[in-house]
C-alpha cells in the first residue's frame, strides 16, 4: 500500500480490490501509525467497534489484525478495558525509549475541552452532517463580495507586511472608535485592544488581570460553561441564575456578601444583549441594577457583546459600557457572529492602563494579529461595509428564525417549550417529557448525521435543554434536521 494513502486518519479504509487481505492492510495502517511516531506510547485506540465501523469491516477482521499486532508486540490491551501502544518490548527497544505523549497530555496544566464539545468541534467538518446547533453564520450569509472589494482594494494600496504596534493597527482602532460612538461608548484608540477573536481577550483577561483562585461570577447557563479559558488559569467559575429581565441581582448580591473571601470575587462575565446560549436580552432597568451592584459591591463587569450588532426585531437597549462612567466595565466585540470567524478579529475596550498591560501579554503570546486582516477590517468600518452588511443580513436572519419557528412549532409543540428570540441565533428548547436523556439524544442525533448542542455543556446540571440556532443550517437542512430531531425525541420517549 502507498504511505499516503495509510495516512490519512479517519476517512481511511482497506482496499477489497488489493491484493493484501483486509486485515493485513490494517495491519500495516496501524504499524504506520505507529512507527511514524503518530500513534505513540500510551496512546489508546479506538474502541473496536468505532475502528470497524469506521474502517468499513466487520469485527472479526479487526480482532485478527489486532491480535497479529499484539503478537509482535506493537499494541497491548490492558487490565481495565482498552487497547494502548506498547511503551516497552521489542518495538520500544529498538527504537530506544519511546516518548510516552500521553504522560505529557495528562500533566499539561490547560484543561481539554469537553468530550461533547470535541465531538461538536470534529462532527462539524463531516460530509452531510446538518448542523442545528452550530453558532456561526452559514457562508452564503457572508459577506464574500464586499471582502472580494476590500481586498481589491488594498491590493491598490501601500500595505504593511510588518510587525504592528502592540494594541493593533492605530486605522482599525480609529474606525472602530467612530463605530463604537455610533452605540453610545466613548472609546478612544487608546483604550481598544485589537485581539484574535473574544477567546483570546478572554485569555488575556484570565492571565493577565485575576489572580489564581479568584472567582469569576457569569450567568447560568453561559456559553463560558462549555470553554476553559478561566478554570485553566486556576480561576473558579460561579453560576448566577437567571430571570426573565436578566441577570438575578438578589442572587448575585447574596454570591458577593456570603463568600468568605470577599476579595477572590472581582468580575462578573456577562452577555447582555442575545445571550449564549438562551437569546435572551438583559432589560433596561435590569442593566441600571447590575451597575448599581457592582458599585455598591466593588467588582467589575466584562460585558460580551458579540451578538449587539444582531438584532431582528428591535435594537437591544445601550449596552452596559455605554453606560460605564467609572471605568468598571470591560467590552467584549468581534467580527466571528455578524461578519466572519475566519478573520479572527475581535477588539477589548477597556481602561488605558489595562489595555496597555493586555497588549504587553498579547505580545509575548502571538506578537500581534494578523495585519492583513487588520487593514480589512479597518477598510470594512471606515468605508460603510459594515452597516451595509448588516442590513442585509437582518431580514435574512429573520426568516430563518421564523422558519424555524414554525418547524418547531409544528414538530415539537407536544413536548417542548421555548421562546421567541429577538436578536442573535439562538433558541434555548426546553423538553417537557420526562424521562428524556439529552446525552443519548446527542448521540442519536450524530448517528442520523444530525448535530445539535446539548445544554449541560452550557450548565453542568441541565437535564432539559438544547441548544438550537437558526444561522447556519439550510432551510432545506433545517427541516429535514428537525424532522430527525422529533423522530429522534420519539424514540427515546418509547
Amino acid at each position: 500500500m502507498n504511505r499516503s494513502d495509510t495516512l490519512r486518519g479517519g476517512s481511511w479504509k482497506p482496499d477489497p480490490s488489493h491484493s493484501l487481505p483486509l486485515y493485513r492492510q490494517i495491519e500495516v495502517y496501524i504499524s504506520e501509525k505507529i512507527t511514524a511516531g503518530e500513534w505513540t506510547a500510551g496512546y489508546r485506540l479506538p474502541s473496536q467497534r468505532t475502528l470497524a465501523q469506521s474502517m468499513g469491516v466487520n469485527r472479526s477482521t479487526l480482532v485478527t489484525a489486532l491480535e497479529n499486532l499484539a503478537a509482535a508486540g506493537m499494541i497491548e490491551g490492558r487490565h481495565g478495558g482498552g487497547t494502548y501502544v506498547c511503551g516497552s518490548g521489542w518495538h520500544a527497544l529498538a527504537h530506544g525509549a519511546l516518548p510516552n505523549w500521553e504522560e505529557a497530555i495528562e500533566e499539561g496544566w490547560y484543561y481539554p475541552n469537553l468530550p461533547e464539545v470535541q465531538q461538536i468541534n470534529r462532527a462539524e467538518f463531516q460530509p452531510g452532517i446538518i448542523r442545528l446547533g452550530t453558532g456561526e453564520l452559514a457562508p452564503e450569509l457572508m459577506p464574500q463580495k464586499a471582502f472580494n472589494d476590500i481586498l481589491h482594494a488594498l491590493s491598490s494600496r501601500s500595505r504593511t507586511l510588518n510587525y504592528l504596534e502592540p494594541q493593533g493597527s492605530l486605522e482599525l482602532r480609529q474606525a472602530l472608535s467612530v463605530y463604537l460612538q455610533a452605540s453610545g461608548i466613548q472609546a478612544s484608540p487608546d483604550s481598544i485592544l485589537i485581539v484574535s477573536g473574544s477567546l483570546q481577550a478572554l485569555h488575556l483577561i484570565s492571565v493577565g488581570l485575576l489572580p489564581r483562585g479568584s472567582a469569576v461570577l457569569l450567568e447560568k447557563p453561559s456559553y463560558l460553561y462549555s470553554i476553559h479559558a478561566f478554570q485553566s488559569a486556576g480561576l473558579k467559575m460561579s453560576g448566577i441564575p437567571m430571570d426573565a429581565e436578566g441577570l438575578h441581582i438578589p442572587r448575585l448580591e447574596d454570591a458577593v456578601q456570603n463568600n468568605t473571601n470577599k476579595d477572590s470575587i472581582s468580575l462578573l462575565y456577562t452577555i447582555p444583549s442575545f445571550h449564549n446560549p438562551t437569546g435572551s436580552v438583559m432589560s433596561d432597568s435590569r442593566r441600571e441594577e447590575l451597575l448599581a451592584t457592582a458599585r455598591n459591591t466593588g467588582i467589575s463587569l466584562l460585558e460580551d457583546a458579540a451578538y449587539t450588532d444582531l438584532w431582528l426585531d428591535e435594537p437591544p437597549p445601550p449596552s452596559l459600557k455605554a453606560r460605564d462612567k467609572e471605568g468598571r466595565v470591560l467590552h467584549m466585540g468581534t467580527l466571528s457572529k455578524a461578519v466572519s470567524p475566519g478573520l479572527r478579529l475581535g477588539w477589548l475596550v477597556g481602561p488605558e492602563p489595562v489595555i496597555r498591560r493586555l497588549a504587553d501579554i498579547k505580545m509575548q503570546t502571538d506578537y500581534g494579529t494578523s495585519s492583513l486582516a487588520q487593514e480589512a477590517a479597518a477598510l470594512w468600518f471606515a468605508d460603510g461595509y459594515h452597516e451595509q452588511h448588516m442590513d442585509r443580513l437582518r431580514p435574512e436572519l429573520r426568516r430563518r428564525r421564523d422558519l424555524m419557528l414554525d418547524l418547531l412549532q409544528r414538530d415539537f409543540g407536544e413536548f417542548a417549550e421555548w421562546s421567541v428570540p429577538a436578536g442573535g441565533f439562538y433558541i434555548w428548547l426546553r423538553f417537557t417529557v420526562d424521562p428524556l436523556s439529552i446525552r443519548e439524544l446527542f448521540h442519536a442525533c450524530l448517528e442520523n448525521h444530525v448535530l445539535i448542542h446539548p445544554g449541560y455543556l452550557y450548565d453542568r446540571l441541565d437535564a432539559e435543554h438544547i441548544r438550537l440556532s437558526y444561522a447556519y443550517a439550510s432551510p432545506d437542512e433545517m427541516e429535514h434536521g428537525l424532522h430527525l430531531l422529533a423522530q429522534a425525541v420519539k424514540k427515546l420517549m418509547a
